[in-house]
């Protein structure tokens, strides 16, 4: 049964003893950081700090900072079988006759009940802060040279201008005063695509574009809010998808969005078209500061709350941190939408020191010359994954889960001069390594078994491996060796 919202995940992970509560009171200035950071790369628990310095709302976080909370969170055993559910559900049912169209009609019956639903009233708006204003917050000051106070787990919502199509995306904000903040959005998303269409339609009344910001959701709302899905993909619908049941979403009371209905808290506002303001440096996923930069200000017009809030948020730095397992999640989620498009791909690993967008190890079936630069193009070209940075393809027996196996593959396979492909593109925002922001230099590898038309007229020698019946034996006769 989908959980209702924050809380219920919150007593889900108590009852299972992973949630921590800290009763002495915890700085929002750092201090939390250093606690959240110890305890998920020791493996610990979910964090719900009761009393924290300067605030009356107590602090929740490393609610995803493992593989069990992930699943958790997503309510299944095996974050595979949910890549192979959206398989399905993007797959389209054979319909050549009567009874194929029979059959496709429960399945169709259950995607209309993932689309999201809109209610009167939710726990959201019980309080309307008057007037709105975020002192009372207890946003978190990450890292030392931060250049303030962010929010990072807010689930920003705004809709195409000139489409309707709505957004729903993570995107940290800088908190400049009680009434702004900073939006950080990245050329490259869905939140800043919508910012520019506003901009070249002439902006709505007086040049603005609508926000708004839900704080603490659903598990897999929050989750949905990070996935690579296309534009256009409702992130609610995908929320309904994960939950097996609607999202429950009420209508703000200052801006034409809906947010979810059992939130904790809702900022509403918008954005100047014409506005920008300093943003930055902030202690980001990658393990380093990003720099600061202009982005777009948020201002605050309304803010409402649930009458016991409880403020989610989220620490980022080198992995792995909470943010790491989230990657993960996707990462086995939306493999088989991958193999969709790619059927000739095994599997894939994208290691966590690679901080998701500067490597991915991938395992092809080769079947003609050539077969690992078609799949290292394709996938530059496909989404989220033209950052890549380093793209490793290997043979389909190669374990892409081991990477010391994969690293004996690629470091035995290549021939540097031939198996190396260097291009140019796109990269992430946060890439701090490329002359220019936002645009360098790409390194395919091929580390495959080289045919002769690849150029390897000497043929590829054959890998140790023992016979079958010995291995047998010696698994039989094991004890006998005094083992």
């Amino acid at each position: 049964m989908a959980y209702r919202d924050l809380r219920d995940f919150l007593r889900t992970l108590e009852t299972g003893g992973v949630l921590k509560r800290v009763r002495a009171e915890v700085d929002p200035e750092l201090e939390i950081t250093e606690i959240a950071d110890r305890t998920v790369k020791a493996g610990g628990p979910a964090l719900w700090f009761e009393r924290v310095k300067g605030s009356p709302y107590p602090v929740v976080l490393n609610l995803f900072g493992s593989e069990e909370r992930m699943r958790l969170a997503l309510e299944t055993e095996s974050l595979d079988a949910i890549g192979q559910r959206l398989r399905e559900l993007v797959t389209p049912p054979s319909l050549s006759g009567l009874m194929d169209k029979l059959a496709a009609l429960p399945r169709l019956a259950e995607v209309a009940g993932y689309f999201p639903r809109t209610v009167r009233h939710g726990p959201c708006q019980d309080v309307v802060e008057e007037p709105p204003s975020l002192a009372s917050l207890p946003v978190l000051k990450c890292w030392p040279k931060d250049g303030g106070r962010f929010i990072t787990l807010p689930l920003v919502i705004t809709r195409d201008p000139r489409t309707g199509r709505r957004n729903v995306g993570m995107y940290r904000m800088q908190v400049y005063d009680d009434r702004t903040t900073g939006m950080h959005w990245h050329l490259h998303k869905d939140g800043s695509y919508h910012f520019l269409r506003a901009r070249e339609e002439g902006g709505g009344p007086a040049d603005r574009l609508e926000v708004a910001v839900a704080l603490g959701a659903d598990p897999a709302t929050i989750y949905a809010a990070t996935a690579p899905l296309p534009r256009d993909v409702d992130e609610f619908f995908f929320a309904g998808f994960l939950r097996r049941a609607p999202v429950e979403l009420v209508r703000c009371k200052t801006v034409d969005l809906e947010v979810p209905a059992h939130a904790e808290f809702v900022l509403e506002g918008y954005v100047r078209l014409d506005e920008f303001r300093r943003e930055g440096p902030f202690g980001d996923h990658t393990g380093f500061y990003s720099e600061a930069a202009d982005y777009p200000v948020f201002h605050l017009t309304c803010l409402t709350r649930r009458r016991d809030p409880i403020y989610p948020t989220i620490v980022v730095g080198r992995p792995p941190m909470e943010d790491t397992f989230m990657g993960k999640a996707t990462e086995r989620i939306f493999l088989p939408l991958i193999q969709l498009q790619l059927p000739e791909i095994v599997d894939y690993n994208f290691p966590v020191e690679g901080v998701f967008h500067n490597c991915v190890v991938v395992a092809i079936k080769k079947t003609y010359p050539g077969h690992a630069r078609k799949v290292m193009h394709a996938l530059w070209g496909m989404g989220q994954l033209m950052f890549t940075r380093l793209i490793v393809v290997v043979d389909h027996d190669v374990n892409v889960q081991d990477l010391s196996e994969v690293a004996f593959t690629v470091l035995n396979h290549i021939d540097a001069q031939r198996d190396v492909e260097i291009t140019r593109g796109p990269v992430d925002d946060l890439d701090h390594a490329t002359p220019v922001r936002r645009y360098g230099g790409k390194m395919g590898i091929d580390a495959t078994r080289k045919w002769p038309e690849e150029g390897q007229p000497r043929g590829w020698p054959e890998a140790q491996v023992m016979t079958d019946d010995v291995r047998d034996l010696v698994t039989r006769r094991w004890k006998e060796y005094g083992f």
